[in-house]
């Protein structure tokens, strides 16, 4: 298959299986109205993707280019998740969560890591809402 065609391929594939994640949560979220807010993606949901993805790379249908590209789209949505839960963070304090209640999601029940995080955030926002309105300002100079 030429490049530009394995690229879309996968792409395509990533793209359907995202729409099929998304709908998937968007039937859930509606049974759930008003319980609670979900990521977007889990943990789970990567893995099955992740599963596929390596199958499509074993079988050759991918070439190096197309998975130099997808290694900046997973990046990209690193990076957006890792803001995400800066602002979901910054979100829980202000709507009371302690640092003791926070600290286990963090890994060790520490809290000086989400602590630590807090005070770094607070030197670029003091509110989750400033933090939506700076991560739109670096999206529009991208």
């Amino acid at each position: 298959m030429p490049r530009d065609t394995l690229a879309g391929h996968l792409a395509f594939c990533i793209t359907l299986y995202t729409l099929s994640v998304m709908d998937d949560q968007n039937a859930v979220a509606a049974e759930n109205a008003g319980e609670r807010i979900h990521a977007p993606v889990t943990a789970a949901d990567v893995l099955r993707w992740l599963e596929e993805a390596a199958e499509t790379v074993r079988s050759g249908e991918v070439d190096p280019e197309a998975l130099i590209v997808l290694l900046g789209e997973l990046r990209e949505a690193s990076t957006a998740f890792a803001n995400a839960s800066d602002w979901a963070l910054l979100a829980a304090r202000e709507a009371g969560a302690s640092l003791r209640q926070i600290a286990p999601v963090f890994g060790k029940g520490y809290v000086r890591a989400p602590a630590a995080r807090l005070e770094k955030l607070h030197r670029e926002v003091l509110s989750s809402e400033q933090f939506i309105e700076l991560m739109r300002r670096r999206a529009a100079r991208v």
